[in-house]
């Protein structure tokens, strides 16, 4: 199975290539939105995409999606192929199993990122400021603990090749107003308070999660793009779980911890070794199987 980095669908207009998904204009009510293969890691595209990567991301957001839907509206129609319009359905060879129908929205320009735990990013700034997001936390927290509650930490939303900047959540007011920030960060933490119960149930610490949030017609807050998955989450194995060091992962960190023992100057895209490839794909699928009880279809 090779890796689709780019689909090609001339019928339909092309809005946008993500750094993952690719986004098809379908009427006046929908797009649709595509995973591929790509694979981004500190905010850069990889020269070598992960087979089957984007119908895993595809079918697990579906999961979420379903799961969660009677906490969040979502932006799905339909994940069904033959449900979808014929002008879609003619890209089945390349569309199938990794794409979703979506209602448009007025996405919002912010990353909606909930942290239950301290690492990466979070665990740098910490070390060197006490502070997460500018945020003051209690001292003395280690690698990978658990917060006293969740942090709702955003981010502003880079061009690809830029960075995405985290940002003070009363920052946020000034980019969607006060009272669409404070529903934003309540909804985002609800949305991962119920999927970090769910998780642990199954045995997968959700330690941290991106979401999207964008607005509908009546102007109804709703969860868009894609939902904890491997490429938005940190999910850790539950039984090994030992705060003061690293965890292992089923998510890109294994990429993460590649690049960085390579010297990746964070900007120039790379091509991955064919274990690395062979690795990430491998905890995909093991986190996939472990949340939905299913295996994905490739």
């Amino acid at each position: 199975m090779a890796a689709l980095l780019e689909t090609n669908c001339p019928d339909l207009k092309l809005v946008a290539r993500g750094k993952v998904r690719d986004i098809y204009d379908v009427d006046e009510h929908s797009l649709l939105f595509v995973a591929t293969d790509r694979l981004s890691a500190f905010d850069v595209v990889m020269k070598t995409g992960i087979p089957g990567k984007g119908k895993i991301l595809t079918q697990l957001s579906e999961f979420w999606f379903d799961l969660l839907k009677d906490v969040m509206p979502n932006h799905v129609i339909t994940t069904d192929m033959d449900k979808m319009p014929a002008n879609v359905q003619k890209y089945r060879d390349q569309l199938l199993n990794r794409c979703m129908l979506v209602r448009r929205l007025t996405i919002l320009p912010v990353e909606a990122i909930v942290r239950g735990y301290i690492t990466g990013s979070a665990m740098n700034e910490y070390k060197a400021k006490g502070t997460v997001c500018d945020m003051k936390l209690p001292e003395g927290l280690v690698e990978s603990q658990e917060l006293p509650q969740p942090l709702f930490t955003p981010s502003t939303k880079a061009e690809i090749g830029d960075h995405d900047e985290n940002i003070h959540p009363d920052k946020l007011h000034a980019i969607i107003g006060e009272a669409r920030a404070q529903e934003v960060a309540k909804a985002a933490v609800h949305v991962y308070n119920t999927a970090r119960e769910f998780g642990k149930a199954k045995g997968v610490i959700i330690a941290d999660t991106k979401f999207e949030f964008g607005v509908n017609e009546a102007g109804v807050l709703t969860l868009a793009d894609e939902v904890l998955t491997p490429d938005s989450s940190r999910f850790w194995p539950a039984d090994v779980y030992t705060p003061g060091k690293t965890q292992p992962s089923f998510d890109k960190q294994y990429v993460r911890d590649y690049l960085k023992s390579i010297g990746f100057d964070n900007k120039t895209p790379v091509e991955l070794p064919q274990t690395v490839v062979d690795n990430t794909l491998a905890k995909y699928i093991e986190v996939y199987k472990i949340l939905t009880g299913k295996t994905p279809v490739f």
